[in-house]
């Protein structure tokens, strides 16, 4: 327990400075007068990373100490943010954060899954989705503090004129990313090591298009692989659709419009720690009901004229988010252990939920520029999610009576 939590208190601080460090970086944009259309190419960026190094995090994440590698990659994210002081493009250094957190997940759910017993799966994915969300919560309201017009105003006194008016706030999440760094040192090692056929690029990219395709073939590990890649697509376009709504629609500032969209990470809290502590394994396909729910909600929010109320629908919309894709993540999680490793089941996992979010944000960022109505492309989403929940759900009810019509012939066989 104690291995577990100190797992869950590095990756809390690290995934906290992400968030915040996302809408301080926004607020870079607007003092440097970009485009508002690289606001959403930032999460590309970072999520590009995932994508491209896909193939390649699991088999090191299988290879070396997980806890080690996290360090490594905290020392990457910290080069990101010192390009962001020194005045590099904020989409480049963001590249260069992406690439850190792109190693840092297998590494941190591996060893989480090494960590735990099969039977206490669901509740530890419920703590770091919770801890995650959280930091996502609290990353973006700190991200908010950080960007609120007081503060930039009291740091432009401090500042000399070569530099943005931001640095205070960046060096503030150096701070938090050298502490992740220093909890990621005490976490222990497991001891569980994989055999790597091998660390070339092309036995690696082999290796990693054959564990997809197993993960894939199998029938819950599909259906899992087909629910968290439309959750967490759909979720990082839906921070920047929030953002874009809150100040395009209710007038709000961005540090304001920053805790709007707080309300959602709220949510996800309760659902996860609901699913945590009552969906079992055995009844995680259920939540797709939970998923259909999600996208027809955001159809709500979209046409809400009132903010309180719009809080409040948002909250509901995390809420049933992080009740379905908890125990989804858990199943996925425990498929991919038994039919490959932790690293490697990850590092799948990750490239197909990066690659639906890079897939997501570019479309948003497309609507974005051609100046379509923020209702519209917050309702449109609702609708996608429904639907293609929807369909997956009529799947698996097939599939699980043609089961049972099987058991029932097999019966009625060994009767007769």
């Amino acid at each position: 327990p104690g291995a577990f939590l100190l797992l869950l208190a590095a990756q809390f601080a690290s995934a906290l400075a992400d968030n915040a460090l996302l809408i301080v970086t926004m607020a870079l944009l607007q003092q440097r007068a970009m485009p508002g259309w690289l606001a959403p190419l930032l999460k590309v960026a970072f999520i590009a990373a995932y994508v491209l190094l896909a193939p390649f995090v699991g088999p090191l994440a299988d290879a070396f100490q997980k806890a080690r590698l996290m360090t490594c990659m905290n020392a990457v994210k910290i080069c990101g943010v010192l390009a962001l002081v020194f005045g590099a493009h904020p989409v480049a250094a963001f590249l260069v954060v992406g690439v850190g957190a792109a190693a840092y997940a297998p590494a941190k759910y591996g060893l989480a899954t090494e960590l735990v017993r099969a039977d206490q799966l669901v509740a530890a994915n419920a703590w770091i989705e919770t801890a995650a969300v959280t930091a996502v919560l609290l990353g973006t309201g700190l991200g908010g503090f950080l960007v609120s017009p007081w503060l930039l105003a009291q740091a432009s006194h401090l500042v000399a004129d070569a530099f943005d008016p931001v640095l205070p706030s960046l060096l503030m999440l150096l701070a938090v990313y050298l502490l992740a760094g220093m909890l990621n040192l005490g976490v222990p090692d497991s001891g569980v090591r994989h055999a790597v056929e091998s660390l070339h690029p092309r036995v690696m990219l082999r290796d990693f298009a054959r564990a997809n395709r197993a993960l894939w073939r199998d029938p819950d590990g599909g259906l899992s692989l087909a629910v968290t890649p439309i959750f967490w697509g759909v979720g990082a376009t839906l921070q920047f659709a929030v953002l874009r709504w809150a100040r395009d629609t209710m007038h709000l500032t961005l540090d304001r419009a920053a805790f709007v969209q707080a309300a959602v990470a709220v949510g996800v809290i309760a659902g996860a720690l609901a699913a945590g502590c009552w969906v079992p394994l055995v009844h995680a396909r259920r939540m797709l009901y939970a998923g259909v729910a999600f996208g027809l909600l955001m159809i709500v929010v979209a046409f809400t004229p009132r903010l309180d109320v719009a809080v409040a629908l948002l909250i509901v919309v995390g809420a049933v988010g992080g009740l379905m894709v908890v125990p989804l993540n858990a199943l996925l999680q425990d498929r991919g252990n038994a039919l490959l490793s932790a690293g490697r089941s990850i590092a799948v996992q990750g490239g197909n939920e990066n690659a639906s979010v890079l897939a997501c944000l570019g479309v948003y960022a497309g609507l974005v520029a051609l100046d379509v109505p923020q209702a519209g492309l917050m309702a449109g989403l609702g609708v996608s999610v429904a639907a293609a929940l929807a369909a997956l759900l009529w799947r698996q009810r097939s599939r699980e009576r043609r089961a049972a019509g099987h058991t029932e012939e097999w019966r009625a066989g060994a009767k007769a």
